[in-house]
């Protein structure tokens, strides 16, 4: 895919949906920060479902702790892996009053040191909390970016770095959120949504499709 072709298809989205944003329910960088790492394997209305009520009596690192392991498990329950989840929320909790005076970091390395935050946690929160130029490869983007000829690769990270060399640098704060977006809704993974899709004409699968048609 060329460049004039990759402006084209955020010049697409970026018209479809002018205001791209997460789907999480936050108020807060540390909200997100703990909606995001219950996300892992879960559906964002699920977590949204679980983090309302927990919100609501507990919205910062002292008042998680206060709660204790078994009632936040409590709250979280509806979600997988919340045992796993809800013990790295507390130690998380633990480390960001030790290390960070509370406060979520803004910076990829002490973001990762956190217990259960990898990259791709991390590249949400600098992004969405932030406001940084950065890309976190879901499985939508994965499959978008590789779909459509726009950036691919064999993994994750591979994407991640395509992404960032060839998306426009006025795009790159909004890719994330344009990309999953269009990943969920219209680039689907079983039976992609390929004729009501804004980028077929410049989609290299789409091209072939129509092709056919």
């Amino acid at each position: 895919m060329n460049k004039s072709n990759r402006l084209e298809i955020f010049n697409r989205l970026a018209l479809a949906m002018p205001e791209p944003t997460t789907e999480l329910n936050y108020s807060t960088a540390f909200e997100l920060l703990i909606a995001v790492v219950l996300s892992a394997q879960a559906t964002d209305k699920g977590v949204n479902k679980a983090t309302g009520p927990l919100f609501a009596v507990a919205n910062t690192p002292e008042a998680i702790l206060d709660l204790g392991l078994p009632t936040l498990k409590d709250y979280v329950k509806t979600i997988g892996l919340f045992n796993t989840k809800s013990a790295n929320i507390i130690k998380l909790c633990q480390q960001l009053i030790a290390d960070h005076n509370g406060e979520v970091p803004q910076t990829r390395e002490a973001l990762e040191a956190l217990p259960g935050v990898g990259r791709k946690t991390a590249n949400v929160i600098l992004n969405t909390a932030f406001g940084q130029p950065t890309i976190a490869v879901d499985t939508h983007i994965f499959r978008v970016s590789n779909r459509t000829g726009l950036a691919p690769g064999k993994n994750v990270l591979e994407v991640e770095k395509n992404l960032i060399k060839w998306v426009p640098t006025h795009y790159k704060k909004d890719a994330h959120h344009l990309l999953i977006l269009h990943g969920r809704y219209t680039c689907i993974a079983r039976k992609p949504k390929c004729q009501q899709c804004i980028i077929k004409d410049l989609c290299d699968s789409g091209v072939q499709i129509n092709t056919l048609l």
